[in-house]
């Protein structure tokens, strides 16, 4: 699975490497080390530049947005099933009710700086439960991860027509069995776009059985993994020094 990943780039540098023609962003996030379910991340999509529901619609553009991370179906009644919606399965998100319609028209793209994994390792906790190590996995050039992810767009039933706030773009990780090189860290890893797949990955219009032949896990080698401190543990910790190498001496057996 996916349940934290880094996203540090500044939106100027997204647009740049994404080659987005509009920034739908307002107030730029901060760099997060930490990004954890529920939280905003930044996320490239194919829309009409009139992207809200019910307006005039004119041909897709790519654009950067702030979603929220844990994806609500819209027919959702209770927003609060998207804390459950992090990761989107590859093997089933084409059938499964709460994703395909997302997969069919409202795929997207999320950069990050890499993902962290928990490894359960010989020491016990307190309660007898194997503590773990985290590492983090990122590129071994150390550029953006382009996540594979799905967008949604749930309408609050209890805004009125005229309140900004009354439509929630939320998202979520596609996952896939992993690699060799981290999957004895653990089973499941995002899936990632390569750059001369992301037009074809975007656009709304692409026929459906072709979708899941643009996906793949990254190709052998492509990631490295390294342990972290624990303090990413804790959701409130938070900076630069969260992806920073662990000592040997400190990585917990």
């Amino acid at each position: 699975m996916c349940g934290r990943y880094a996203s540090s780039r500044r939106p100027e540098d997204l647009v740049e490497e994404f080659e987005i023609v509009r920034s739908r962003v307002g107030t730029p996030l901060e760099p997060d080390f930490n990004v954890a379910p529920t939280k905003e991340v930044y996320a490239v999509v194919e829309r009409p530049p009139s992207a809200e529901p019910g307006e005039v619609r004119e041909p897709p553009e790519r654009q950067l947005r702030v979603l929220r991370w844990g994806l609500v179906p819209s027919w959702a009644k209770d927003p609060a099933i998207g804390n459950k919606m992090i990761n989107a399965r590859m093997e089933t998100v084409a059938d499964k009710p709460a994703y395909k319609r997302a997969f069919a028209k409202r795929r997207c793209l999320l950069p990050a700086d890499g993902y962290f994994e928990w490894y359960p390792t010989s020491q016990l906790t307190a309660s007898g439960k194997p503590r773990k190590q985290p590492f983090f996995i990122r590129p071994q050039d150390h550029g953006t991860l382009a996540m594979a992810g799905l967008y949604e767009i749930w309408r609050d039933p209890t805004r009125g027509d005229d309140d900004p706030e009354r439509f929630r773009w939320t998202c979520t990780v596609l996952t896939t069995q992993a690699e060799d090189a981290v999957g004895h860290i653990h089973d499941r890893m995002p899936l990632m776009v390569e750059p001369e797949r992301w037009s074809a990955w975007l656009d709304p219009t692409a026929p459906q059985d072709s979708l899941l032949d643009l996906l793949a896990p990254a190709a052998p080698g492509r990631l490295e993994a390294y342990p972290v401190s624990t303090l990413v543990s804790n959701v409130r910790n938070n900076g630069p020094e969260l992806i920073t190498p662990l000592p040997l001496d400190e990585v917990v057996q």
